[in-house]
């Protein structure tokens, strides 16, 4: 043999060091992944915790070009907005349950697209849906707003 056997033939020892440090750096990754996406929700969800900075007027403007978009679809519905349930003040639970009062669990933006529901579109004939709209990991998550004329 022109080569040494060591140098062809890792030890079974060294097989199963160099996997576990394989497995030990995938771990690691998926942490540091896991770790970031939770950091980007949080400030996502501070950010939709505040108001949203638009005028009434805004409001309305972007309300009417969503409803003139589904129109234009054919549409007699649309999913308007989403929002991660820890936006309600018990993570969507009254929703879920379809309670009275349900809708002053909302807080920041979430509320604002209730409040401009209420105060302008309600009185021309729409309707609004509050629903969980997925369930991961058979749990609660976000929650969907979809406005509905027809």
């Amino acid at each position: 043999m022109t080569k040494n056997l060591d140098d062809l033939l890792p030890s079974a020892d060294e097989v199963m060091k160099k996997i576990a440090l394989a497995e030990s750096e995938k771990a690691a990754e998926a942490f540091r992944k896991h770790a970031a996406e939770e950091a980007q929700k949080k400030t996502e969800i501070e950010r939709l915790a505040g108001p949203s900075g638009l005028s009434e007027q805004e409001k309305i403007e972007l309300a009417a070009k969503v409803i003139r978009r589904a129109i234009d679809s054919g549409r007699m519905e649309m999913l308007v907005y989403r929002f991660p349930n820890q936006l309600c003040t018990d993570h969507g639970r009254a929703i879920n349950q379809r309670e009275p009062g349900w809708e002053k669990t909302l807080t920041g933006i979430p509320k604002e697209v209730y409040q401009l529901w209420y105060d302008y579109l309600r009185p021309r004939g729409y309707k609004i849906k509050f629903e969980i709209i997925d369930w991961p990991g058979g749990m609660p998550g976000d929650i969907g707003v979809t406005l509905v004329w027809g």
